[in-house]
């Protein structure tokens, strides 16, 4: 049984996504897309000395793609380069702490299949 807490912050980061936008001065700029359901993600990071100093989100999508977006953009805040490429998918989903469906795991690695796109940038 899925604990109310973690559905609790699914909504929150949906309906108040945290770094939500555009930076208008990036380093990285790309865009993923999931086909399958019309998901988008466009993913800005501005680095400093080898880390993410700032991050932000912009797109359109379910709940859980934009709530994923949200908790992960947090989670690497202030990364160093490196350790963005040591990231797996387990722990871009672990973020939500829900079971997900195999479409629903897609919606979530949206972020991720973007940072992914932009580590080719760094």
């Amino acid at each position: 049984m899925e604990d109310p807490l973690y559905r609790e912050i699914i909504l929150e980061h949906w309906q108040h996504p945290q770094n939500f936008g555009v930076l208008i001065v990036a380093d990285v700029d790309v865009e993923e897309k999931n086909p399958l359901c019309g998901d988008s993600i466009r993913l800005t990071i501005k680095i400093e000395k080898g880390k993410v100093e700032k991050i932000a989100f912009a797109g359109v999508g379910c709940a859980i793609s934009q709530a994923s977006a949200s908790l992960f953009t947090e989670e690497i805040k202030g990364k160093h380069v490196k350790e963005l490429k040591k990231i797996i998918p387990e722990e871009v989903i672990s973020l939500l702490g829900v079971q997900l469906t195999p479409a629903r795991t897609k919606c979530a690695l949206l972020v991720y299949n973007s940072l992914k796109k932009a580590q080719e940038k760094l």
